[in-house]
């Protein structure tokens, strides 16, 4: 397959681009002088109470005399402590994603009938359409497997039946099916990846009945089919600790406007799938990973703590790395003094990493979560409690299991989407209204001009048009 070539020449874009931000942008200060609350954030950094749900709470301070006080974090299940999931699944030695997407979707947890039958059920929906992978993955490769999930769900629903049914029998049998077909889709479309743009060989293997999610994406994605069970555990428990993160993240809120609007379950997950693929939301592992290797290159002695602290300082300084002055896999919305979730993959990711070529690594990582606090006080002035995020370590998990870089955000998607379907059908049951948030304009009223005569307006007005009552 040729690649596209855009017709709009570099010239004619550039040309486009300069009249694009005389217009667009809105001064910073009317911000302040109207009260918006810019990404639905309060001016403390909570965000803006935008619905109610039964499903996740995510705990990292708490109000005391109208002060945001720090406290450890707690990712909460439907009533139950993520972390409290992860123990239990550990003890008994079993994987525990099938049982957490059991408990996202109906709200209890199942008994061991409920959950044999429900594996069986996702099971069998892993199967995608006759000649979906041809017609659908195979013909269009993309050179982001994110993108090619989100097309591929958009196009299963010319293969349902009854797509734009919003009961919730006919949503839970969509939500079940995706959550089933994701994995197969992510393996397919980066099977195609390797072939058009890596120029290697791709590797299909048959499903099997028998495996778990996280069983079932290894043998997707391994040459040789061979994992061991301890490699499956933990993948199963980043499976677990991605799946839910109440309903104010971006992913899952995106999912909620959409499913308010009454549209159909293939497009709300897209949407997800569209968010979730953002650098500031889940594909921070993929930047994270990036940034490390960056260091790893960069820095004379990595474990040097002066180094790697004068490194941070320029990062933050936007000097080296992306130029973003965002140290990734730190900071978080909720957040303050600890990430549960970061908390599990670092001790996973230390029994893993050490005595092994990864230690390295590890070490560096670590520094990175122990110093960036200090060389942000130290850079902006700024008390804020900051911690490591999800993101910091789940990229060297990855690479320890032998994940492809490409299959990092992919795999987030791979575990929220039981999230997303389990607010989507919490929408649908109990919300009732369209998400309509306010947007106030600021922009001036100006006259019609004709045609002919703008030229000559622009030319008085310095080469841009502006009407007098915004000349400031």
């Amino acid at each position: 397959m040729s690649n596209y070539i855009s017709p709009i020449s570099d010239e004619e874009i550039a040309v486009l681009s300069s009249v694009l931000t005389k217009h667009n942008v809105i001064r910073p200060t009317y911000f302040d002088r109207f009260s918006v609350k810019r990404g639905l954030r309060n001016p403390d950094g909570t965000g803006v109470m935008a619905g109610l749900t039964k499903i996740c709470s995510v705990d990292g301070y708490y109000i005391s005399d109208g002060e945001r006080v720090p406290s450890p974090g707690k990712l909460i299940y439907r009533g139950i402590n993520m972390q409290e999931i992860v123990d239990g699944c550990q003890k008994e030695e079993r994987f525990g994603y099938e049982e957490v997407v059991w408990l996202l979707l109906f709200g209890r947890l199942p008994n061991s009938d409920q959950l044999s039958q429900f594996k069986k059920i996702l099971s069998k929906c892993r199967e995608l359409p006759e000649d979906f992978i041809e017609d659908m993955i195979m013909k269009a490769p993309s050179p982001d497997i994110m993108n090619k999930m989100a097309r591929s769900v958009m196009a299963l629903y010319s293969y349902d039946e009854n797509p734009d049914d919003l009961s919730a029998e006919n949503v839970l049998r969509q939500s079940i099916q995706l959550i089933a077909q994701l994995p197969t889709i992510m393996s397919y479309a980066y099977q195609v990846k390797r072939r058009h743009y890596y120029h290697k060989s791709m590797y299909i293997h048959p499903l099997k009945p028998e495996h778990s999610t996280a069983e079932a994406v290894l043998h997707f994605t391994r040459s040789d089919r061979k994992f061991t069970e301890e490699e499956a555990r933990l993948l199963d428990l980043c499976l677990i600790i991605h799946a839910e993160h109440g309903g104010g993240n971006n992913s899952t809120f995106a999912t909620r406007v959409l499913s308010s609007a009454g549209t159909d379950t293939y497009s709300a997950i897209a949407a997800g799938i569209g968010s979730l693929k953002g650098p500031k939301h889940g594909g921070a592992n993929i930047k994270v990973a990036q940034m490390i290797r960056m260091m790893k290159e960069e820095i004379a002695n990595p474990n040097d703590e002066g180094q790697v602290a004068d490194y941070l300082v320029r990062l933050i300084n936007r000097e080296v790395g992306d130029r973003s002055g965002l140290v990734y896999g730190m900071g978080h919305a909720v957040y303050t003094l600890s990430d549960p979730r970061s908390a599990i993959l670092k001790e996973n990711a230390r029994h893993f990493a050490m005595g092994t070529e990864y230690e390295e690594e590890y070490k560096l990582i670590e520094l990175v979560e122990r110093l960036s606090p200090k060389v942000f006080y130290k850079a902006k002035g700024d008390k804020k409690k900051i911690c490591a995020n999800v993101d910091l370590y789940s990229g060297l998990v990855y690479k320890m299991l032998n994940i492809p870089e490409d299959l990092y955000t992919p795999l987030f998607t791979v575990a929220r989407v039981a999230g997303w379907a389990a607010h989507r059908l919490e929408e649908l049951l109990t919300c009732g209204r369209i998400i309509r948030p306010a947007y106030k304009s600021v922009s001036h009223p100006r006259n019609y001009v004709p045609l002919a005569d703008r030229r000559e307006a622009e030319a008085a007005s310095g080469g841009e048009y502006i009407p007098k009552e915004e000349r400031w």
